[in-house]
C-alpha cells in the first residue's frame, strides 16, 4: 500500500514537473509589431510573414497591431505618442530615411542593429543605398523589407484601348491623353487624396519629371535651390494634370482611387507600387487588365519608398523582437511578404522566380535607374517639411495660385530643410 502511494506521489510529482517544463518552453512571451498595413494585398503580405514567423517561432505569441490610413497617415501619429509616453512596441515599420533617422534616431529612441546584421551574416545582402537609408553615424537602425516605387503609374487597357489613347511617353503626350479621355466621357486620372499625401505623391514625381534626378536629389543635399524655375514649371504641369481628377477625389483614400480604374470607371492611377499588389487581391492579372509605366517624364529615375522595422529602447521584449527581425531580414521572408505586397525584395539575391511580370521589371529598373527619396512617404526631407508641403499642395488644387504656391515650397525648404 505504502509502495502504491509513494508511486502516485512520484507520478504527481513527474506530471507537475513536465507541466512547468513545457510551460517554460511555450510562454515564452510575446511580440507587438505595429504597423500600418490594414489595405489589399498589403494586409495579406503582413499575414503570411505573420505565418512565417508563426512557423519559426511557434512559443512566441504574436501581438498585430495595425492602425489603418494609407501611408501610415493615422498609424504615425498613435506611434510617436506611444515613443514619446515611453510605451513602445516591440518593432514598428517606418520609412527608411528622414522618417527613421530625424524622428526616432537622433532622438536616442532606437537601439543599434549593426552587430545583428553582422551576426546573421546579411550586412552584404542588402541593396547598400537602401540600407544606408536606415544608418546614423556609422550604425544602423532598421532593416529593409522591402522596396516600392512611387513613381508608378497603372492604366486599364480595356479602356485605352476602347478610346485610341496610346501609353503616354513624356508629360505633353500624357496630358493630351488625358484631355481626350476626358472628350470621350471617361474619368481620365483617378485621384484619392483625403489623407493629401497621394497629391503630393503627385507632385513629387513631376518634380523628378522637370528637375531630373540629379537636380531633384540636389534639393536635399543642398545642390539644388528651391526658387529653381523648374518647380514652378512642376506646380504649372500639376494643376493642369488636377483638371483631369475624379470629382470626388477629395473624399476618397488610394484604394479608391486604384478601385475606380479595376472597375472601369477611371484610365490612369499615378500610385505607388502597392497599388499592384491591390489590383492583384481584386482579382485582376499584371499585362492582362491592366498596364504599368513610369509617371511619364520620370522614366530612368525610381523614387524609392522602403519599409522597415527596428529595435526601439525599452521595447518590452527585446529578444523576441529580435526574432521579428530575423525572419524579415531573411531570404525566406522577403519573398514571402512582397510578391503579394506589390513590392520588391531589399535583399539581393531573391528568387526572381517568385514575382509577377511587374515586379520582375520594376526589379529591372531599381538595378539600373538613378534612385531617388520620395517626399510624400518621409525618406528625401523631415516631417515639417512634408506636413508644410500637403497643405501647399492641398491648396493648390482649390486655388490653382502657381505664383503663391512657388513661394510657399521656397518657404518650406528654407524653414526645414535648408
Amino acid at each position: 500500500m505504502l509502495l502504491k502511494k509513494n508511486i502516485f506521489i512520484i507520478t504527481l510529482i513527474s506530471l507537475f514537473l513536465l507541466f512547468v517544463f513545457n510551460f517554460s518552453v511555450l510562454a515564452q512571451g510575446e511580440v507587438e509589431v505595429f504597423s500600418w498595413w490594414t489595405g489589399g494585398g498589403e494586409e495579406e503580405g503582413l499575414n503570411a510573414l505573420i505565418e512565417l514567423f508563426n512557423q519559426n517561432y511557434p512559443e512566441v505569441e504574436f501581438i498585430n497591431a495595425t492602425v489603418a490610413g494609407g501611408a501610415g497617415s493615422n498609424a504615425k501619429a498613435v506611434l510617436k505618442t506611444r515613443m514619446v509616453g515611453g510605451n513602445p512596441p516591440d518593432s514598428f515599420q517606418v520609412h527608411g530615411g528622414a522618417e527613421l533617422v530625424n524622428t526616432y534616431v537622433e532622438t536616442g529612441m532606437m537601439e543599434p542593429i549593426t552587430d545583428l546584421l553582422e551576426e546573421w551574416g546579411v550586412k552584404d545582402k542588402f541593396n547598400q543605398q537602401i540600407l544606408e537609408m536606415s544608418s546614423y553615424e556609422g550604425e544602423y537602425y532598421s532593416i529593409p523589407v522591402n522596396v516600392h516605387r512611387s513613381n508608378a503609374m497603372f492604366y486599364n487597357k480595356k479602356l485605352l484601348a476602347e478610346n485610341n489613347v496610346e501609353p503616354p511617353t513624356d508629360l505633353v503626350s500624357f496630358i493630351d491623353a488625358l484631355a481626350k479621355l476626358d472628350q470621350a466621357g471617361v474619368v481620365p486620372l483617378a485621384l484619392g487624396d483625403t489623407n493629401k499625401w497621394p497629391a503630393t505623391q503627385i507632385f513629387e514625381t513631376l518634380l523628378v519629371a522637370h528637375l531630373g534626378p540629379e537636380g531633384y536629389n540636389g534639393l536635399w543635399n543642398g545642390k539644388t535651390a528651391a526658387d529653381n524655375s523648374a518647380i514652378r514649371a512642376a506646380l504649372v504641369d500639376f494643376d493642369k494634370i488636377m483638371q483631369y481628377v475624379n470629382q470626388d477625389h477629395s473624399a476618397l483614400t488610394w484604394q479608391d482611387a486604384t478601385q475606380l480604374v479595376q472597375e472601369d470607371e477611371a484610365a490612369f492611377n499615378i500610385m505607388g507600387d502597392w497599388a499592384e499588389g491591390y489590383l492583384k487581391t481584386l482579382g485582376w492579372t499584371p499585362d492582362q487588365e491592366f498596364g504599368w509605366m513610369p509617371v511619364p517624364g520620370t522614366s530612368g529615375t525610381f523614387i524609392v519608398v522602403t519599409d522597415t522595422f527596428g529595435l526601439p529602447k525599452d521595447a518590452p521584449d527585446p529578444e523576441n523582437a529580435k526574432k521579428w527581425l530575423k525572419t524579415i531580414a531573411s531570404v525566406e521572408g522577403q519573398d514571402t511578404f512582397n510578391p503579394i505586397k506589390g513590392s520588391i525584395p531589399a535583399r539581393l539575391d531573391a528568387d526572381k522566380s517568385k514575382y509577377d511580370p511587374y515586379l520582375t521589371s520594376a526589379m529591372n529598373d531599381f538595378a539600373e535607374d538613378t534612385l531617388s527619396p520620395s517626399i510624400a512617404h518621409g525618406s528625401a526631407a523631415p516631417e515639417g517639411f512634408i506636413t508644410a508641403l500637403n497643405d501647399t499642395i492641398n491648396a493648390f488644387i482649390t486655388t490653382g495660385d502657381v505664383d503663391q504656391a512657388f513661394e510657399n515650397f521656397q518657404k518650406n525648404h528654407a524653414d526645414y530643410v535648408e
